[in-house]
């Protein structure tokens, strides 16, 4: 009997939203099941790879962080299209970090001007994010909204604190909102009910619900996005079946473990692979939980996930993947010297033989026999020899006791290692039996069940086919009565009826009063 998956039903589906606009328009969303679960649904478009931008050069960056950019680092456009045509990027993500009020504090004006030049730069979907301070965003965001009509920006992050201001310029102006809430699934429901109260369709929205780094902050969010998806689809709530967006490389790198060099942290490893693969596991864990677009930061990471992407949808082998791209110098590591000295002590030879009784038992017999015997030599030698004296001969016995009581306890310890081992095969071989039993039994049950079922297939297709049968016997029968009434009917003529009038006619008012009484009577219950 063939393997087959259970297959799970679903009452609802994700809504395919459109990104930018044009040739290069990315649609994502559409799914009609859990995330890679093909065999139960339709996942229509692969989660898509944005690569982020910053419209300030980065301070903070670890050295491999910045290697990728560091000729286009001070240049967002030249950043952007180095993104696009060197890496492939399908769409560019502008981190309005300037904006910050705790930072630079850059006006809404310069952010625009910003926007537009990397837009000029560029052919593919933009989106706009902000410093999630809600009044500066609100500031910015509008303005940018405003002057970048039709263009179809994604903007974000829109909080329930600032949606009325920013969704209104983004429904106006014909842009895509990031709905965004802090790891909860309420709350991501209501920012989105409160947008689309406002008037923005929900086809022009997107959740984000608010990304954490490895460790609790990406269990927190991993486990709202599953939320999210199983209210979406299992429990068909319309206001969650919006795609998911997650700004992971903005979190991972800013970790500690992310920047902290190999003097600092040697037992982490190379840091260039460390934070290379820390951005790959978690991009790939947000995947899992139904991620639809990742916002990334470092080209071998994306390369990484996409490969795990590609895998996934068309099959393949992981080891045809080529290994990470290194472009800073390798670490220099002293493994060994850190690593603590290995115990190759094997268990079963410290209880056959133990260590302390070898060093107890050896050195006895010699230190006391050779003294004994050289002072004994010495006096008469003319005398006949005489048995070995009492002290030594207790000397010898007492070795001798010790050594049979030292092969006692290895015999013992042997018996007791092999009863063990017997013992374990034992329970192995009926715990083994037990599986088997039961994968007979469950078998036999499923094979039963199956036959059963074919049975009562079988059986109601007969009772429908006799049903059928006695349904049409029914119907001819009626229509054959129906052709006689109708030649019955054909054949009889019209009995002429005569009408005359009564002898005494009623009045107008009497006919009145005759149908009030007839309708009230036919009122009552």
């Amino acid at each position: 009997m063939g393997f087959e998956f259970y297959k799970e039903s679903y009452t609802g589906g994700i809504k395919e939203i459109t990104l930018g606009k044009g040739d290069k328009a990315v649609t994502v969303g559409g799914e009609t099941c859990y995330p890679f679960y093909q065999f139960e649904g339709e996942i229509p478009h692969k989660p898509k790879i944005a690569m982020e931008i910053w419209d300030m050069q980065p301070e903070e960056w670890p050295e491999a962080a910045l290697s990728p950019f560091k000729d286009v680092i001070s240049d967002s456009a030249a950043w952007a299209k180095k993104c696009v045509e060197e890496y492939g990027a399908e769409l560019i993500v502008l981190q309005l970090k300037s904006t910050d009020p705790n930072g630079n504090d850059a006006s809404a004006d310069e952010a625009v001007a910003t926007v537009k030049k990397v837009l000029g730069a560029i052919d593919v979907p933009l989106v706009i994010w902000g410093t999630a301070n809600v009044e500066k965003d609100e500031e910015v965001l509008k303005k940018i909204a405003e002057e970048c009509q039709g263009e179809n920006l994604t903007i974000g992050p829109v909080e329930d604190k600032n949606h009325k201001g920013i969704g209104a310029a983004a429904m106006g102006f014909g842009h895509t909102v990031i709905a965004s809430s802090p790891i909860d699934v309420n709350l991501a429901k209501q920012c989105n009910i409160l947008l689309e109260n406002l008037g923005v369709p929900m086809e022009r929205m997107i959740i984000d619900p608010t990304t954490g780094g490895l460790g609790y902050g990406l269990e927190y969010t991993y486990s709202v996005m599953e939320r999210i998806r199983m209210a979406a689809l299992a429990q068909g709530d319309d206001k969650l079946q919006l795609p998911l967006i997650n700004n992971v490389g903005n979190e991972i790198w800013k970790c500690k473990e992310a920047k902290q060099p190999a003097e600092e942290a040697p037992n982490l490893g190379d840091p260039e692979r460390r934070a290379i693969l820390m951005e790959a596991v978690g991009a790939v864990a947000y995947l899992m939980s139904g991620s639809d677009v990742l916002i990334m930061r470092h080209p071998e990471s994306i390369r990484l996930v996409k490969s795990y992407i590609d895998l996934i949808y068309n099959g393949g082998m992981a080891t045809d993947v080529a290994p990470i791209r290194k472009q800073l110098a390798e670490a220099k590591l002293d493994l060994l010297s850190i690593s603590p000295e290995p115990d190759l002590t094997i268990e079963e030879e410290k209880v056959a033989k133990p260590t302390p009784a070898k060093k107890e038992v050896a050195p006895e017999p010699e230190k006391k026999i050779e003294p004994v015997a050289k002072k004994e030599a010495a006096p008469e030698p003319e005398k006949k020899p005489e048995p070995k004296p009492a002290k030594v001969a207790e000397v010898v016995e007492l070795a001798d006791a010790k050594a049979k009581a030292e092969e006692e306890a290895r015999q013992k310890a042997e018996a007791d290692a092999k009863a063990k081992a017997d013992e374990a095969a034992k329970a192995k071989a009926e715990e083994e039996a037990r599986k088997k039993a039961a994968q007979e039994a469950k078998a036999k049950t499923e094979a039963e069940a199956k036959a059963k079922a074919e049975a009562e297939v079988r059986k109601s297709a007969e009772a429908k086919v006799k049903i059928e049968a006695e349904l049409d016997e029914i119907r001819q029968k009626r229509a054959k009565e129906r052709e006689a009434i109708a030649v019955k009917r054909a054949a009889a003529t019209e009995e002429q009826v005569k009408k005359t009038p009564a002898a005494e006619q009623k009045s107008m008012v009497d006919k009145m009063i005759e149908n009030l009484d007839w309708i009230h009577r036919r009122s009552r219950p």
